[in-house]
């Protein structure tokens, strides 16, 4: 069966390079709802081809569309889940100025590695299965969200519910450069340190002001050095400092906006507290601060069940002769949500490529067949332990 998977996806390879270019080609940035939903329309009529049902979303406030698709009625629990995001990081107009090109073994474009090209190994990995009819042994939800990149606040919720509903994750953001897959992700936010004083006239009457920015800057070193006994994997960092309009006023409001990314769950709380905390230590008389924000995105821990899951993925890759491994990263993706709601997760699961949100972004076309062979027969292999339908 693995050879005849390995013929079905090498025999397909000009129609995944053309479904390539057609999605890398369409503005989708995360305000552009109509370029997101026209990914979705191609997505959905290629699903319901081959006997998924789908239907596009909208949700929260702005109305995100989402994509989601099943091979089996609603009630049913799901084998597995694939998710993935149709959003990029990309403007409108940013195709015009460098659409879809492939040189040498490399191909290009906007969201061509985060995530196109993992919307695609997800969608002909389910063809190839669907052509083999392993399908008929196994139920597949799909969740592909259009907000991924600024933070899933309209999608979250949905894709929780989904995933409490599923066996395992995959996850098809950008597998990492020598077939790397990702086991486990820091969970991240942000905090804004927002910090009131009393302007006056910086040469004439300084003392009668109460120094804003002053205030954010003395900030600014307690959390970093809030960084030399925090947690291991637990990191802060000032990333936007602004304050004060003239050069001769003394700031009477300044803010700064902090990174912060954990490895443990465990570690959310004693971050967390630190920042509540920095209102009562104040180091400029007359200025008050305010915090808000949090870690918004849990970490991605693998435990023994994403482990046991990874081992059918290294077992698989080894029938094929492929060297895999998995990796830690600091980025963060909807996996944190799914690993979070205890669903055994793997991610990672897209075209093998690099430079994400940057602008020589690429994919090694040579992960294509390989990656798509390995999901497939991963999927064939759970679908062996079920029983008929």
């Amino acid at each position: 069966m693995t050879v005849e998977i390995n013929t079905f996806v090498a025999d397909r390879l000009d129609t995944f390079m053309d479904d390539l270019e057609t999605l890398v080609n369409i503005d989708s940035s995360s305000d552009n709802p109509a370029g997101i939903a026209a990914v979705a329309r191609f997505l959905g009529k290629r699903l319901e081809a081959i006997g998924f049902s789908s239907r596009l979303e909208k949700l929260g406030g702005r109305g995100v569309p989402c994509l989601q698709a099943q091979n089996r009625p609603p009630a049913d629990r799901f084998d597995i889940l694939f998710l993935g995001h149709m959003d990029t990081v990309f403007p409108q107009g940013e195709v015009d100025a460098r659409p879809f090109a492939v040189d040498g073994g490399r191909a290009t474009g906007p969201g061509v590695c985060d995530m196109k090209g993992g919307l695609l190994v997800a969608l002909h990995a389910l063809e190839t299965l669907h052509h083999r009819g392993v399908l008929e042994h196994l139920a597949v939800g799909v969740c592909f969200n259009g907000d991924e990149e600024v933070g899933s606040e309209a999608s979250r919720g949905w894709i929780e519910t989904h995933a409490r509903n599923s066996d395992r994750v995959f996850v098809f953001e950008p597998c990492r450069p020598g077939f790397r897959f990702v086991l486990a992700r820091k969970g991240g936010g942000g905090f804004r340190i927002a910090a009131r004083g009393v302007s006056a006239h910086a040469g004439a009457e300084p003392e009668k002001g109460a120094n804003a920015a002053l205030e954010i800057a003395h900030q600014a070193i307690a959390i970093a050095r809030f960084n030399d006994q925090a947690p291991e994997g637990t990191s802060a960092h000032v990333t936007v400092i602004r304050g004060g309009e003239k050069t001769n006023i003394i700031p009477d409001e300044a803010q700064a906006s902090v990174d912060v990314r954990v490895a443990r769950k465990i570690d959310v709380a004693p971050v967390e507290a630190f920042f509540n905390s920095l209102p009562a230590h104040t180091h400029v008389p007359g200025v008050t601060l305010s915090v808000s924000g949090g870690v918004g995105r849990p970490p991605m821990e693998s435990d023994h069940r994403a482990l046991q899951l990874w081992r059918q993925f290294e077992a698989e890759a080894a029938t094929m002769g492929l060297d895999i491994a998995c990796i830690s990263t600091g980025g963060c993706s909807d996996g944190n949500f799914t690993s979070a709601q205890g669903v055994p997760t793997v991610d990672g699961m897209g075209l093998v490529g690099a430079n994400a949100h940057r602008r020589d972004e690429y994919v090694e076309l040579s992960s294509i067949v390989p990656q798509i062979r390995l999901i497939a027969s991963v999927c064939q292999a759970i679908a062996r332990r079920n029983p008929p339908v």
